[in-house]
């Protein structure tokens, strides 16, 4: 899987999502953000326009030490060649995060000159 380094320094992946099994697929791109454990973030009006159920809410902090609840929702993520179902958690940003959740028997490289990144 390759993505880009855009112009701000940011990892940047197109991901192939869907609310259900059954649904069809959806790309979105998202920012590679290795500082949060979870899987991914995205934004509430992304979540909205996809009619996301909600699973449940956790208690998480931030990295400024404020403790927050958050909605969180479940998504199904094409994600080599399987298709798990993933929580999502919900924000006010812009850009989804794709997080270290979906990460640990993956390998990243970021190649910051080339602006290149791959996930295997």
């Amino acid at each position: 899987m390759n993505g880009e380094v855009d112009v701000s320094g940011r990892a940047l992946i197109v991901l192939s999502i869907r609310p259900s099994h059954r649904a069809d697929a959806v790309s979105l791109q998202a920012w590679v953000d290795t500082a949060f454990t979870g899987e991914l973030v995205i934004p509430r009006a992304t979540i909205t326009r996809l009619g996301l159920p909600q699973s449940a809410a956790v208690m998480a902090g931030l990295a400024d030490g404020t403790q927050v609840v958050l909605d969180t929702f479940s998504l199904v993520i094409d994600w080599f060649g399987r298709e798990p179902v993933v929580e999502v958690v919900e924000n006010e940003g812009t850009l989804p995060l794709l997080a270290v959740g979906l990460l640990w028997e993956r390998k990243l490289e970021i190649d910051y000159p080339a602006r290149t990144l791959s996930i295997a």
